[in-house]
């Protein structure tokens, strides 16, 4: 392993600015990694290495990770102009975007070198990595195991530390969910943070999405936040802006917050006892740092309706999907285009309508009222980040005769995330705990609306108590 592999973002950024390395060695060394491991893993699905190589040789914008190695997902608002963006669909396998997303601009900005695109399931719907177009992305603390998703070959990469953090996007716990299942530190942004410019107004029908990355430490994530954070012209509306920077919450004392634990998720699924355990566990430790944390979750008046929406939402999503796929192509999709899930998704979503998707609407927005409810007595609430252990590669299957089947037995395991898609609200998964087989199991800390400041500072201090970013995958251990 080279010298640079076990450094975070903020690390290797500070040895360019003191000139005891170039950005170009650098590059050279995430890209060695990335060539000697990648066979295995399969999470970078797009390569611009000759293009980052020369990048390294130019001057670069004056940011925080000058000359850092950096990887898009090959979903989201990360279009970048001239370079491959398929939504991991079979259809758009040749699609190269024509322009540049302003959250693009600003990995840009940063001083990030993109070194390619990592893999995602089909348009990011399930909670694993297998697509079709480019087979399954596997997780480097257990090759037979699936990274989660969407975001899985983003975390798989970093989690191999191929790069020290990777772009992520998250519609329904898709930053958190593949960080939980590879052991690194995931945020979901508040939405409507970061830009989602230029072609679109929101991410994600009724704005679940929201963009950011999963990373070895906390730092990185934090400074990252600021870079790409602050709203664009013509937004439909922004994200309340934060006090001082984010980057200047890490260290800073969090006080003593009350914390609700939220051991039931709200479809009612069982829980598997390893993630449990990480739930005590987590519940052990921040109490012995001084946080009041009880028994308290938050409460919807219509679980089964928000659910509903919720899925319906997801629907549409789907349909808005195929018909993005016909307006780049030039043609009626057909079957073929997409994987079995999506389609039946696209044609459940087109059987909806529009009074459909605005009664959805006004269900997802009186939930986040009801759920702000909670937050005016408690400070975060804490679950599990998924209901099971990493997945093996293939449980979850989508037969072709009913693909929705196995979009149920996602649900069942991951049904603790998707609450603050469609809150909107920021949380995280925090890597603490590791079960008896090797296996990451996160947890989930949500905070109240547009207040990732008491994530970042809870974080750090966790990350101090209990840190993980010198736990390794047995991948990098082997000789």
């Amino acid at each position: 392993m080279d010298e640079f592999a076990l450094l975070d973002a903020t690390a290797q950024a500070r040895l360019v600015a003191r000139r005891e390395v170039t950005p170009l060695e650098l590059v050279d060394a995430a890209i060695a990694r990335i060539e000697r491991l990648d066979g295995r893993v399969n999470a970078v699905i797009s390569r611009q290495f000759e293009q980052a190589r020369e990048q390294a040789r130019e001057p670069l914008p004056d940011g925080p990770f000058r000359g850092v190695p950096f990887l898009l997902k090959d979903l989201g608002t990360s279009a970048q102009r001239g370079h491959p963006q398929t939504f991991g669909c079979r259809a758009l396998a040749h699609h190269v975007p024509d322009y540049d997303c302003e959250l693009t601009l600003r990995y840009q900005r940063a001083g990030l070198i993109v070194l390619g695109r990592t893999s995602t399931p089909e348009f990011g719907i399930p909670p694993i990595t297998e697509p079709l177009l480019f087979g399954p992305c596997r997780n480097p603390w257990d090759l037979g195991h699936s990274p989660g998703g969407s975001s899985g070959g983003a975390a798989a990469a970093v989690a191999a530390r191929m790069v020290p953090a990777a772009h992520g996007s998250d519609a329904g716990g898709s930053i958190r969910i593949p960080a939980s299942a590879c052991g690194l530190f995931g945020l979901k942004p508040t939405r409507a943070r970061h830009p989602a410019g230029p072609r679109l107004g929101e991410t994600g029908v009724a704005g679940l999405s929201s963009d950011h990355c999963v990373s070895i430490s906390v730092r990185d994530s934090a400074a990252l936040l600021d870079a790409i954070s602050g709203p664009e012209p013509g937004a439909p509306y922004i994200a309340p802006p934060p006090v001082r920077p984010y980057a200047q919450e890490v260290g800073t004392p969090v006080g003593e917050l009350r914390i609700g634990v939220m051991r039931i998720p709200l479809n009612g699924v069982p829980v598997h006892p390893d993630c449990l355990a990480a739930l005590d566990d987590a519940i052990a430790l921040c109490r012995s740092l001084g946080h009041e944390v009880v028994e308290a979750q938050p409460v919807l008046d219509d679980p089964e309706g928000f659910a509903q929406a919720f899925v319906n939402a997801y629907l549409l999503m789907a349909a808005s999907n195929v018909d993005m796929i016909e307006a780049l192509v030039g043609r009626p999709a057909v079957q073929d285009d997409v994987e079995p899930l999506t389609w039946a998704m696209a044609q459940a979503g087109r059987a909806l309508g529009g009074g459909e998707y605005l009664r959805g609407l006004r269900m997802l927005h009186a939930g986040g009222r009801q759920v702000a409810r909670f937050f005016a007595t408690h400070d975060l609430v804490l679950s599990p980040t998924m209901a099971r252990p990493p997945l093996r590669i293939g449980e979850l299957r989508y037969p072709a005769e009913d693909p929705v089947s196995g979009l149920i037995e996602a649900g069942k395991a991951v049904p603790f995330t998707g609450l603050f898609n469609a809150t909107g609200q920021p949380a995280m998964n925090v890597p603490l705990y590791w079960n008896a087989d090797g296996l990451p199991i996160g947890v989930q800390f949500a905070a109240r609306y547009g207040d990732e400041a008491t994530l970042v500072r809870l974080a750090s201090q966790l990350e101090q108590a209990r840190p993980w970013a010198h736990r390794l995958p047995p991948l990098l251990q082997e000789r």
